[in-house]
């Protein structure tokens, strides 16, 4: 069986994740950390900065009322984005070995002639 790019690909994303998974484990298990946004750290060093006095110039169209509410749109809002980039990548997958299946059968009435 003859190895092509897609399973190169394939074993690249795999230990890519991988990787991922085990940088995360690693920094979860040592220490004690506190996991909270970019937002939040922007605001402490704008209040930092401006001693305080530093009133925002808009206002939030929409306030969930707890945190749970906003951690569930945040990933409501990451598993579409997910949706959407997966939907393509395996679109022009399937693209290309649409062509490649389309190629072959000329590739090999040519050898033939």
């Amino acid at each position: 069986m003859k190895i092509g790019s897609g399973m190169k690909l394939e074993a690249l994303v795999l230990g890519l994740i991988l990787l991922f998974i085990a940088a995360f484990a690693y920094t979860a298990s040592t220490g004690n950390h506190e996991w909270s946004g970019a937002d939040s750290q922007a605001e402490g060093v704008i209040s930092d900065l401006t001693g305080g006095s530093y009133t925002p110039w808009y206002q939030s169209i929409y306030e969930p009322p707890s945190g749970e509410i906003e951690s569930l749109l945040f990933a409501l809002q990451a598993a579409v984005g997910s949706l959407i980039i997966g939907y393509f990548l395996g679109y022009y997958r399937a693209l290309a070995k649409a062509k490649a299946v389309s190629a072959a059968p000329e590739k090999d009435g040519k050898q033939d002639a």
